[in-house]
């Protein structure tokens, strides 16, 4: 039973005692996990349930034991994972240091996408320096950068779950794109600054689980995911303006401050946010002080709290013992194709803008660079709609299941994104092949970028759901997949383009995506729930 003490007073929560306060019900993730097909990992998140208080999937019919949970300050929501006593536990942090965290969290998690933007401003200039074509440019170093992302964000994840979370970033790559001499050395190191520096988007779910109760979760879920989606724009759309008139090398040494700087925040900021709240007897840190925090940073405290963690053959093995389950491999697969579409557009507009027609649009540096702050624009925009939106959705669907969660509820925004998905690459390939206005073009890549956010994060929140002890395998096979799909992409873009229009292609690939929508969405919100029963993880 959880202890009726209070946490420290900088917490964000507290244990409820006045008779007069509101008595909040616990409610629980229904996600069929555990040997009676129910998890451990239950989570009480709405204040009117129906029900006399479900306390770790057990019916109490005594509310007193309810109100020794801990809440949030308002005592309308009960904490889940109930916080222990230690002030050294994320959870108890206060919401000040906790966003800090997810603030340096999201700026790493965004160095590396827009180290790859980079390539896609300086890509004429690259072209031209290595007197070779834009598409070789692309094929050699971008798509190979991107492929790179998914296998580095594997190799993280076994990393994390036996020596912490605190990410990893890999600088001396991107000096080294910056000084290469000839293009064999800068696809290399191209590709290698994608593989190690990936880490952070795979520690952000881990991360913002452990520092987060379950009731806040999405919408931070939603503000880090929109760190590393909009990322692989920004450096089009700020770095194009400069290549414009100076070296592509000039826009790879302004990447190499803005992740010497990540680097350091890292280095000051971060905290170790990795705690063995499973563990009995809970293991006390082995230093304390500026000891600890400089052993934290070297790995020196990962190495000796990774006897209290999973071991080797189950750090490797359980990616793979996740990525088989039926709900799971489905939704990668709509993932993986529907935002890999959104990184071929990322990829490919730079040269359907720059290049003359019939092909593209004939914009100059200045234009196609300009052209970038349109999937900026949206991906705020599906930002701020997505954390109203996912807590309305969450807690509608909560009351009317009398104060029960399931997991599938996380899928009902899909069908916000998906007609705009739809009409977002309709349009904007009618732009390319018709030469339409600019607003076409704004208008039909602003509606793909905003659906492609409410889409995963759906995908991002209905994976922690289900698998709510697998945060960092989830990451990174939906990094994985994302990237594997990307990677595809610009390869048949371009050419096939040119063969048959655009207008085919895009819409092609929004019949795709709808198509897949209506083969997976639908069938997991109706087997969803029998399929993690027959499916679950074993703990």
């Amino acid at each position: 039973m959880p202890s009726e003490k209070s946490s420290p007073p900088a917490s964000e929560h507290h244990a409820p005692a006045a008779q007069d306060k509101p008595i909040p019900s616990a409610d629980y993730i229904e996600n069929y996990q555990g040997k009676s097909g129910y998890s451990k990992n239950f989570a009480a998140v709405s204040p009117h349930s129906a029900l006399d208080g479900v306390v770790w999937g057990v019916m109490l019919t005594n509310l007193y034991i309810a109100k020794t949970l801990k809440t949030n300050r308002k005592g309308t929501k009960i904490l889940w994972p109930q916080p222990s006593d230690d002030p050294n536990d994320p959870q108890n942090w206060s919401p000040v240091k906790k966003n800090i965290q997810l603030l340096v969290l999201t700026m790493a998690s965004f160095v590396p996408d827009f180290c790859s933007g980079i390539g896609i401003a300086g890509l004429f200039g690259l072209a031209a320096t290595f007197e070779t074509t834009t598409d070789e440019i692309n094929n050699l170093t971008s798509n190979w950068s991107i492929f790179c992302l998914g296998p580095g964000g594997i190799i993280a994840v076994m990393l994390i779950k036996r020596y912490g979370r605190l990410p990893f970033i890999g600088l001396g790559f991107l000096i080294g794109c910056a000084v290469a001499p000839n293009l064999k050395t800068f696809a290399a190191m191209r590709i290698l600054n994608a593989l190690f520096s990936t880490a952070p988007q795979c520690a952000g779910l881990f991360t913002v689980c452990d520092l987060f109760p379950f009731h806040l979760q999405a919408r931070k879920i939603n503000l880090w995911t929109m760190g590393f989606i909009v990322s692989p724009f920004i450096s089009p759309f700020l770095l194009g303006f400069m290549v414009a008139s100076k070296s592509w090398r000039d826009a790879y040494w302004v990447g190499v401050a803005y992740v010497a700087i990540v680097v350091l925040l890292i280095v000051f900021v971060m905290e170790e946010t990795m705690y063995d709240r499973d563990v009995v007897p809970f293991p006390e840190r082995p230093t304390s002080g500026l000891r600890y925090r400089i052993e934290t940073l070297l790995g020196i405290t990962g190495l000796k709290m990774a006897k209290y963690r999973c071991s080797w053959i189950e750090s490797v093995t359980t990616m793979f013992d996740l990525v088989w389950r039926p709900h799971c491999l489905l939704i990668l697969i709509y993932v993986g194709v529907t935002f890999g579409f959104g990184i071929g557009i990322n990829v490919t507009n730079a040269v359907f803008t720059g290049t003359p027609p019939p092909v593209g649009y004939g914009f100059s540096s200045y234009g196609t660079s300009a052209s970038y702050a349109t999937p900026i624009v949206a991906v705020i925009l599906g930002e701020l709609a997505g954390r109203y939106v996912n807590d309305m959705v969450a807690d509608r669907l909560i009351k009317r299941n009398n104060g029960v969660f399931y997991a599938e509820y996380r899928l009902w925004t899909t069908y916000l994104a998906i007609p705009l998905f739809v009409a977002g690459f309709v349009t904007l390939g009618a732009a390319f092949q018709k030469k339409l206005s600019i607003a076409a073009l704004v208008f039909g890549w602003g509606m793909a970028e905003f659906a492609i956010l409410i889409n995963t994060v759906a995908v991002y929140n209905y994976l922690n759901n289900c698998f709510p002890s697998r945060q960092g395998e989830v990451s990174a096979l939906v990094n994985f997949a994302r990237t594997m799909g990307g990677f595809a992409v610009p390869y048949y873009q371009v050419p096939w383009s040119e063969a048959v229009g655009t207008l085919k292609v895009f819409g092609m690939e929004a019949g795709v995506a709808a198509g897949l929508f209506l083969l997976i969405i639908p069938f997991l919100q109706i087997k969803g729930p029998a399929l993690r029963h027959k499916f679950s993880v074993k703990h």
